[in-house]
């Protein structure tokens, strides 16, 4: 209390410009620079007011210089905190804004954990001591519309610009949010509407036409990131993923800057010149481009790789760069022409990541076939072979000094390599899934790894010690990279997030989250009344097709949705998912009836035997497993496969299944023994869909070799290859009647095959990206497709005509952004792919 006595009177003798400042010291809560304090006032201040001001509160001790900027102790920070919480209820009862417009309680562009804390220790005590006085949440949810209508209708002798400048709509907004108040429907048009963090929330016909947003935080739309890079002088971020784009953004102040579009598959990786003037990517449509980073044009496109190129990486001394690729090879190009200089070859297996060496005389390449090759950059010619893994190798970094190399494989190990003779020195084990990225930190003393399992591991990589583990992804890592001043580390996941982490204390310092409603799989039920989908928002969705409407939305998944399959009654419906677990749903209620463990890995795959009895089910852990569809448990796991298994299917007789995989092959199965009998070769890579023609004397299966292959049972052998599409096939159905294939393609068509011919009979185009699946219904004459463009549409196979496109409302459906400020044209454009109007 006599603390709390003299703040007290401290504070009473304070300027009102005094008090501003000791308030937002205490917002902020870390060292903050002079120049963020004055971005952080509502009304202009001049630098030398603040140095005043803050000059006047050093000598009362109130607060406190450190080099990173101004902060308060402990106990005065506590003291402010406490009369926030005293004076912001009472100014929202009285309806007197005074504290509440100035400051913004929460600051939704401020580090994640620094948010984090404003969120516990300000928002949350303000709000209990709200619900206390006005005894419910809609009561007090109606009093802060009032609020909001206020800045509209001012009181007599108030400026209409005064009230409505600050942060009155952004803390509202926070506190709305915080209530858990569907915000669906809101008009705060016209309103100034800064540091609201509207990250995940669903924002149906919200009205900010006219809206100042700066500050303000909203959803990405991040798809399955794959590759991350800091520019050179560390103020951009690059990002690649499953959505065909690049992104770039601007590490500081976390706005897209940019969006690079051109490739026509995923992008795997992505690099900066040393100059940082441009970015080269590399994507699964078998190109590498050079973009320019100051406007996202492309600026070249190299071509030669005859399969998808997993990893680029730029000369740190020259204009030259190199990609690898899933045709075994490696590719040296000039940076300024994009013509190839050179090609390595050498390895048996996918090439997954390339690496210079700091002096750029040597580079490495890791392979799927286990090892790390050291190549003479000049001449093209092999140096050494580092063999040890057991698995792939995913990705290989030099350190700085460039004496070592590492390595993360599959096999779940990190792998340091003298880069002078090749031998093994050390091998960093911990990690329980395989270790998909490794970087050094610029002062060449501390290696991170991500992996599989979802974390990060920081090593001592001199000592082999794990000196830190950092948590938070929900699914795999899949790139790691330090930032050139070694400060930052930022990692990317399969998870929709890109997390930016001070490494030094393992805190979370930024988060851009991601949404996308890609839809998957589809399905129709046997009476052909209802349509299933599930999406990667981790959903599945039933809808009545004839009235395009969503009837019920099944919650449970914690990832995405791959796979989901009637049973013959129609009662059931089987949904399988990243999550590892396959889940069986009652169509009526919408309950889940029962979930299913057991595989390891995300599970791509699942089906119901003819009979219903039985469901199989394909994951990535290898494996194929047969369940008892009444009891839940596993009668059967199949064994044999050397990679993941993306397809299941039953014959109609139920005695065979059909499986498919990344190793090119499809295999067939006796449910009853679980004997393998036989493997069907000839697809030139991974092999994502297999159907049994309803006579069960015809294999249908389609590869991201862009073929549909049909396979006579009776001999084992291609009888029939169909060639149309120009992009990964991932999706293939027979009619009910067996004399018609679907196939769904990466190039965004549907085709309709005639069976006995091998002709194609229809081409459907109208989708936007990628297709995922297609679906027969019962009595064939609709082709349902799922695609990345977040749509299902139904095709008429007679004509190949569009008959119906079913879409899900989006996260940003109808929100009204015309005429906004504070975002950045890249921003606007994200928001419009997510639902708003302009």
């Amino acid at each position: 209390d006599d603390i709390r006595d003299l703040l007290d009177r401290h504070f009473q003798r304070l300027t009102s410009t005094e008090k501003e400042l000791m308030y937002w010291l205490a917002i902020n809560r870390e060292p903050i620079s002079l120049e963020e304090l004055q971005e952080d006032f509502v009304c202009y201040l001049c630098a030398t007011d603040i140095l005043e001001a803050v000059g006047s509160l050093q000598r009362r001790s109130l607060i406190e210089k450190t080099s990173t900027g101004f902060t308060q102790q402990p106990v005065v920070m506590e003291y402010m905190i406490n009369r926030l919480i005293e004076q912001i209820p009472e100014e929202i009862i009285s309806q007197n804004i005074a504290i509440f417009r100035t400051h913004s309680l929460v600051k939704a562009s401020a580090p994640d954990y620094v948010r984090d804390a404003q969120f516990c220790l300000i928002l949350e005590p303000i709000i209990e001591k709200l619900l206390s006085s006005f005894g419910s949440t809609k009561k007090l949810e109606n009093h802060l519309v009032e609020i909001l209508s206020m800045l509209r209708s001012p009181t007599p002798g108030v400026k209409k610009s005064t009230l409505q400048m600050g942060y009155v709509s952004g803390n509202t907004i926070n506190l709305l949010s915080q209530l858990q108040i569907d915000l669906n429907g809101y008009d705060f048009s016209g309103l100034t509407v800064w540091q609201a963090n509207l990250q995940g929330l669903t924002l149906h016909n919200v009205n900010f036409a006219g809206c100042d947003l700066a500050g303000s935080v909203f959803t990405e739309t991040l798809g399955n990131m794959l590759s991350a890079a800091f520019s050179p002088d560390g103020r951009m971020l690059a990002i690649c993923d499953t959505d065909f784009q690049i992104r770039l953004w601007h590490v500081q102040t976390g706005k897209l800057l940019v969006i690079c579009e051109g490739h026509t598959n995923w992008v795997r990786s992505v690099a900066f010149s040393r100059d940082g003037k441009t970015l080269a990517s590399g994507s699964a449509d078998h190109t590498v481009k050079l973009w320019q980073v100051s406007d996202g044009s492309c600026l070249q496109t190299c071509t030669g790789h005859t399969d998808e190129v997993f990893s680029v990486a730029f000369n740190p001394q020259g204009n030259t760069l190199i990609s690898g690729s899933s045709d075994h090879t490696v590719i040296l190009w000039d940076g300024d022409t994009g013509q190839c200089l050179n090609r390595f070859t050498g390895h048996t297996g996918c090439v997954r990541s390339v690496a210079f060496s700091t002096d750029g005389k040597t580079l490495a390449s890791g392979s799927d076939d286990h090892t790390v090759i050291l190549w003479d950059a000049s001449t093209g010619s092999w140096v050494r072979t580092c063999t040890g893994h057991t698995s792939g190798v995913r990705s290989v970094a030099f350190s700085t000094d460039g004496n070592t190399l590492a390595s993360g494989s599959n096999d779940h190990t990190v792998r340091l390599w003298n880069a002078r003779t090749g031998s093994c020195v050390s091998t960093h084990t911990g990690h329980s899934s395989g270790v998909y990225s490794v970087a050094f930190s610029t002062d060449g003393k501390t290696l991170a790894t991500g992996s599989g399992d979802h974390t990060v591991r920081l090593w001592d990589y001199h000592t082999g010690i794990c000196l830190k583990t950092l948590h938070g992804h929900t699914n795999q890592i899949f790139s790691v990279a330090f930032s050139p001043e070694g400060n930052t580390l930022v990692c990317v996941s399969l998870d929709q997030t890109v997390r930016l982490w001070d490494w030094g204390t393992g805190q979370c310092l930024k988060t851009w989250q991601g949404h996308t409603d890609w839809v998957f799989p589809v399905a129709f039920s046997p009476d052909g009344k209802t349509l299933a989908s599930g999406s990667n928002d981790n959903t599945v969705r039933l809808w009545d097709y004839h009235s395009d409407r969503c009837i019920s939305i099944l919650h449970g998944h914690t990832a995405h949705v791959c796979s989901v399959a009637f049973s013959t009654d129609g009662k059931t419906v089987a949904s399988s998912s990243r999550d590892e677990t396959i889940r069986l749903w009652d169509i009526k209620t919408g309950k889940c009836l029962r979930i299913l463990h057991g595989h390891t890995d995300w599970i791509y795959s699942v089906t119901f035997s003819g009979d219903g009895k039985t469901l199989a089910s394909g994951s990535a852990d290898q494996t194929v497993r047969l369940w008892d569809e009444r009891t839940g448990d596993c009668v059967s796991t199949l064994e044999g496969h050397t990679n993941q298994i993306w397809s299941v299917a039953f014959s109609s007789d139920g005695k065979t299944l059909a499986s498919s995989n990344t190793d090119q092959t499809v295999r067939l199965w006796d449910v009853s023994t679980g004997e393998c009998l036989k493997t069907l070769q000839g697809h030139g890579n991974r092999v994502k869909s297999v159907a049994f023609s309803p006579k069960d004397n015809i294999l249908a299966s389609c590869s991201t070799d862009e073929t549909i292959r049909l396979w006579d049972l009776s001999t084992g052998e291609c009888s029939k290859l169909l060639r149309g599409h120009n992009n990964w096939v991932f999706s293939v159905a027979f009619s009910p009647d067996g004399n018609t294939i679907a196939s769904g393609s990466h190039d965004q068509t549907v085709k309709v095959w005639d069976v006995s011919t091998g002709e194609c009979r229809h081409t459907c185009t109208g989708h936007t990206h990628l297709i995922s699946s297609v679906a027969f219904s019962g009595d064939g004459q609709i082709v349902a497709s799922g695609s990345q463009d977040q749509t299902v549409r139904l095709w008429d196979t007679k004509t190949g005509k569009c008959l119906k496109i079913l879409r899900a409302p989006r996260l940003y459906e109808a929100m009204n952004i015309t005429g906004v400020t504070g975002l950045t044209e890249a921003q606007k454009a994200t928001l419009k792919q997510l639902g708003a109007i302009a």
